[in-house]
């Protein structure tokens, strides 16, 4: 089961007054002890309420009150989703939270999240089972994967510099458990590799001829704000290969382009909107 334990909002946090060095760590060891006993889902600190408002509805209209709020005692200043096993488990867990950011004073509270199980069965409850169903269906991460003829590492390096991502570790065909199929000059050429790009992946690996598929009817599309960064990309993408398609203006977009890189790889760069 799930509990939101609450933190309360008070004085400071209604100041923005920022937590010191010793609290981000000592809550950061709390969360980590959540993390590690497999009980934390996710937590959150909030903005004071003068960077929020309100949204009050009146004969069907919509009212919309900028903060600051005045009862300080009735907002909260930020939560932790716990997932336990009874609510014994979870005010335990609230015991602990550290002294260090209750040394004025603190209020905590904890409130059970309904679970489906605890609605009647109607066509209600179906829209939001259908709903839990279509979710639980998402993948985690939707990734790209690219195949090489030799030259993975030289171009996945090639790509983390023209788009800010970090390389992973690289993984090698000689590194593999398993007897590769491919001859031992293959040992050093790369099995897997990725360029971690905010949590999204070009992923890639080496083939030799008769594995190798070389790309066709599929291509990376990569969306931008900035046009003048996004130009830069559309160039540097297109050094050593060829530009299929100028970056311009569009009917679609304020300016899209498409190139093939020196590796092979087919780009879309895209900013969809003018910037302001």
């Amino acid at each position: 089961m799930k509990y939101m334990l609450i933190r309360k909002a008070d004085a400071d946090t209604e100041n923005g007054v920022m937590p010191s060095q010793s609290l981000l760590q000592a809550m950061g060891e709390y969360n980590e002890r959540l993390q590690q006993a497999g009980v934390l889902e996710t937590g959150q600190g909030l903005t004071p309420s003068r960077e929020g408002c309100r949204i009050e509805f009146k004969d069907g209209e919509a009212m919309v009150t900028d903060g600051p709020f005045a009862e300080t005692k009735e907002l909260i200043a930020g939560y932790t989703m716990l997932n336990v096993r009874s609510k014994e488990e979870a005010i335990e867990w609230a015991r602990q939270w550290p002294p260090e950011d209750a040394e004025n004073g603190l209020c905590l509270e904890l409130r059970r999240v309904y679970e489906m199980a605890d609605f009647e069965p109607g066509a209600g409850l179906d829209t939001h089972l259908k709903l839990t169903e279509k979710m639980a269906r998402l993948p985690n991460g939707l990734n790209i994967h690219l195949e090489f003829q030799g030259n993975c590492r030289e171009a996945l390096t090639f790509y983390a510099e023209v788009m800010g991502g970090d390389l992973e570790p690289f993984f090698t065909h000689g590194e593999s458990p398993d007897k590769s199929p491919f001859p031992e000059s293959w040992n050093d050429k790369i099995l897997h590799g990725s360029v971690n790009l905010g949590g999204r992946r070009l992923m890639g690996c080496d083939l030799p001829e008769g594995a190798y598929s070389r790309p066709k009817g599929a291509m990376v599309q990569l969306d931008y704000l900035d046009p003048a960064l996004a130009g830069e990309v559309v160039e540097a993408l297109a050094g050593g290969g060829h530009v299929n398609m100028p970056f311009d203006q569009t009917f679609w977009a304020y300016r899209f382009g498409m190139v093939t890189d020196r590796f092979g790889i087919g780009w879309m760069i895209n900013c969809t909107e003018k910037p302001e």
